[in-house]
This record gives structure tokens, C-alpha cells and sequence, in this order.
């Protein structure tokens, strides 16, 4: 690593640079902070040790100005004893760590090493990061429809604010991909972005994910754990299906949204969230508070700022663009040279329902890039409902059987959903009936 030591004292300067030699690491000097801003300047660092006083410079100043040259640099701020509220203060503001004057070259390692670490760690971030966006479909956010295009413009409208936002629409239709963005676009896209399944736990696990617990709260509680809130510090933490949200933890969100306050399980403390909210549902909040399902408050409090997602069977113009998109990358990805679909195929999703929308679209494109052997996907690639085995056209009141009608609505929902407990709780049935119906309808 190449690191800079800024510090008007030259013994310090020489004594920190022979640990830092002996770690095997680059050394810059600088005495003052204009030539610490000259070095970052003409090239990168990636670790920085500075004085909190350098001669007549405010170290938190330089501070600073270094990050603001190079947002991402480590610096480590030196300080004597009587000013540790001061090197705090530095954290609070961006340094990395503080070490305490008079220190020890074993200090100097230690801190380096942990520097190392954090590099490692960001480093095989990154690596993750491509790995995952190299096996996901291209995210389209750009819309041939009017309405679609005064949508995603609000949104990216309030991405640059810290307002809350909720994202509303089907399930399938984009809502967590438009929230990355959202993230993406805003002050905090540096921080983290921390997703909560509303639905996926019981209720009291779910307010320990959320808010965290302290060592002996409920249990199976061996140890204290942060939770979320906490994980999403300075980031936006992102509710999803808050609609399913339990009537007892709403009360807890509403403090945190209004107080910016918050309690971990089994702890009377309360804490400070730097957190930026995303909420997305795709039931009708304003029919779950008329329910009593859900609180007017806390309706109001996530409503500051809602952004409606149609389906895409309102959005033909996009759907013969996503379809081609997703069929180019599923192609690439088995090696297969697919030139794109047959008119009689383009046609039958033309006329299909997608109740599923973009989710069921990407898995019927899926299987018949897989199914076809190269050129035009045409019918026989398609799943059974697209084909003859049931018709895309039957709707409620048509002239077909009570069964016919179930067996294509479990297919629909089914193809949306991202789980089987979650098509279950859509059809308001439990999962074994679920499979029970699958397996009589030769859906298994």
C-alpha cells in the first residue's frame, strides 16, 4: 500500500514511516497540510496518517479536503491523550481510526492491518457485486409509455431527497429493482442497501431482524445481534411488502420514521437511525387501514412521496423490448444463438394476461431459450399455458369450466410468484392445499 504520513513533527514522521516501511507499505511524508493535498492531488494513497494538529492546520479541516479528493481513503488521525473527544469527532466525520499519542510501531501495524482487511473485504465486494451482475437480466428502467416514463421520473425525482418513499403495484412488476435505483441515485448510494421480507417471519423474529435484540431477550437470543436499522446506517433500508407488516411492529416503525428512534428487543435504550425508507406493497394500504389491518398513521408517514408501477399488460409498447432483452441475455449466458422470437409467439404475448408481469416474463423467456436448439423461439418453446394445453385468453364469465378457470388461475399465480408460501398467501389458501390442488391439476 502507499501511504501518506502528515505530521509537523519529524520524529513522529520517522517513526511512524519505519513501521509502516516494516509492514511493507510505500511511504509519502508531508509536514503540513497543503503539501498532504499536493501529494493526494498528483496521485492516489490508500492509506493516510494525520496529525490533529499540523502547525497552524486544522487536522479535521484537512481531513476534509482529503476526503473530498478521495472519498473512499482510510485516514488514520494521531492525537494526544487530552483530545479523544476531538478524534472522535474525526470518526464521526469520515477518518478511518485514531491512534493515541505517544503510540507504538506495533499500533501503526495494527491499525494498517485492518486497513488491509477492509480493502479485502471491499475488494471481494466488488468481485460479488460483478459475479451477480454478470448472472441477472439487463435492468430496463426506461419506458416507451408516457405514463410508465411521469413515473420512474418521479421517483428519480425524490431519489436525491431523504423523503420516504412507497412503491406500489403487482407483484412482479419491478419494485425492488426501482428501489436499488432509487439507492443508486441518492446521497447515500456509498452506504448500504438493506432489504426486510415483511412476510418471510413470525412476528417476533421479524422485530428482531428489523431492530435487532440484546443476549437473552427471547429464546434462542444467545448473543446480542444489531439488526437491521443498524445495518443500514447512513444507507436506505428497503420494506418489502410492508402491507404484510404485523400490527405490533407498526407502531415501532412509525417511531422510527417520525423520531429517526428506535429499541432493539429485550433493551429499554433507545437509538439514533440514519436511515433513509423505501417501502414497497402490492396490496391496497389505503383498503388495509379501512380494514384495521393497518395503521392511518403510519399510511400517511410512508405516503410522503408513492410511485405506482403498472403491470405490464398496461405496458405493450415496453414488452416486445423486455422480452428480446431477457431473451439476448439468457442467450448469452447457455451459449446459444437465439435470433429472437416468431411473429405467431409475439403475438400470443400480445394477447396474454401477465399476471405475473415482468417476474413471469423473464421465466417464460428462461425456459424456451433453454428448450430452443438456435433461431426464432417459437410456440412449442413457450410454457404449456402460452400453448394449447390451456388458453391465454380465459377469463371470468367465459364459457368454461369451474376447473379449467382454477387450474389457469393457480398457473398465473404460480409463474408470479417467488415462492410457493407467498402464491399461497396470494390464493388465501394454506401450502398444503396448494400442493394438494397442484398435484390433482398435474401442475407438480
Amino acid at each position: 500500500m502507499r501511504v501518506l504520513i502528515v505530521d509537523d513533527e519529524a520524529p513522529i514522521r520517522k517513526i511512524t514511516r519505519v513501521a509502516v516501511e516494516t509492514a511493507g507499505c510505500t511511504v509519502v511524508e508531508a509536514s503540513g497540510g497543503a503539501r498532504a493535498l499536493k501529494a493526494i492531488e498528483e496521485e492516489p494513497f490508500d492509506a493516510v496518517f494525520l496529525d490533529l494538529r499540523i502547525g497552524g492546520d486544522d487536522g479535521l479541516d484537512v481531513l476534509a479536503r482529503l476526503l473530498k479528493l478521495q472519498p473512499a481513503l482510510p485516514v488514520v488521525m494521531f492525537t494526544a491523550y487530552a483530545n479523544i473527544a476531538t478524534a472522535v469527532e474525526a470518526m464521526r466525520r469520515g477518518a478511518f481510526d485514531f491512534i493515541p499519542k505517544p503510540f507504538t510501531p506495533e499500533q501503526i501495524r495494527g491499525v494498517l492491518a485492518k486497513i488491509q482487511k477492509n480493502r479485502a473485504l471491499q475488494q471481494r465486494v466488488q468481485s460479488l457485486e460483478s459475479e451477480l451482475a454478470a448472472a441477472t437480466p439487463p435492468i430496463e428502467l426506461e419506458s416507451a409509455e408516457p405514463a410508465v416514463r411521469s413515473v420512474l421520473e418521479i421517483a428519480f425525482k425524490a431519489a436525491v431527497t431523504s423523503a420516504t418513499i412507497l412503491l406500489l403495484g403487482p407483484s412482479g412488476t419491478g419494485k425492488s429493482v426501482l428501489a436499488r435505483e432509487i439507492h443508486r441515485r441518492s446521497a447515500q448510494r456509498d452506504a448500504a442497501f438493506v432489504t426486510v421480507s415483511c412476510p418471510s417471519l413470525s412476528r417476533e423474529l421479524l422485530e428482531s431482524d428489523l431492530f435487532g435484540h440484546v443476549k437473552g431477550a427471547f429464546t434462542g437470543a444467545i448473543a446480542d445481534a444489531a439488526g437491521k436499522v443498524a445495518a443500514a446506517s447512513g444507507g436506505t433500508l428497503f420494506l418489502d411488502e410492508i402491507g404484510e407488516l404485523p400490527l405490533e411492529i407498526q407502531p415501532k416503525l412509525l417511531r422510527l420514521l417520525q423520531e429517526r428512534e428506535y429499541e432493539r428487543v429485550g433493551e429499554t435504550r433507545s437509538r439514533t437511525a440514519d436511515v433513509r425508507v423505501i417501502a414497497a406493497t402490492n396490496r391496497d394500504l389505503a383498503a388495509e387501514v379501512r380494514a384495521g389491518r393497518f395503521r392511518e398513521d403510519l399510511f400517511y408517514r410512508l405516503n410522503v412521496i408513492s410511485v405506482v408501477l403498472p403491470g405490464l399488460r398496461d405496458r405493450p409498447h415496453d414488452l416486445p423490448r423486455f422480452a428480446e432483452a431477457y431473451c439476448r441475455f439468457f442467450a448469452a449466458r447457455l451459449g446459444k444463438k437465439i435470433t429472437g422470437f416468431a411473429p405467431e409467439v409475439l403475438a400470443v404475448f400480445d394477447r396474454y394476461p401477465w399476471s405475473g408481469n415482468l417476474r413471469e416474463l423473464r421465466n417464460a423467456v428462461e425456459r424456451a431459450v433453454i428448450l430452443n436448439a438456435g433461431g426464432l423461439i417459437d410456440l412449442a418453446d413457450l410454457p404449456e399455458g402460452f400453448r394449447g394445453g390451456s388458453d391465454p385468453a380465459i377469463i371470468v364469465g367465459s364459457r368454461v369450466t369451474i376447473e379449467a378457470l382454477e387450474a389457469e388461475h393457480l398457473r398465473r399465480v404460480l409463474a408470479g410468484a417467488r415462492s410457493l408460501d407467498e402464491a399461497a398467501r396470494t390464493l388465501g389458501i394454506d401450502p398444503a392445499t396448494l400442493y394438494r390442488k397442484r398435484q390433482k391439476l398435474g401442475l407438480l
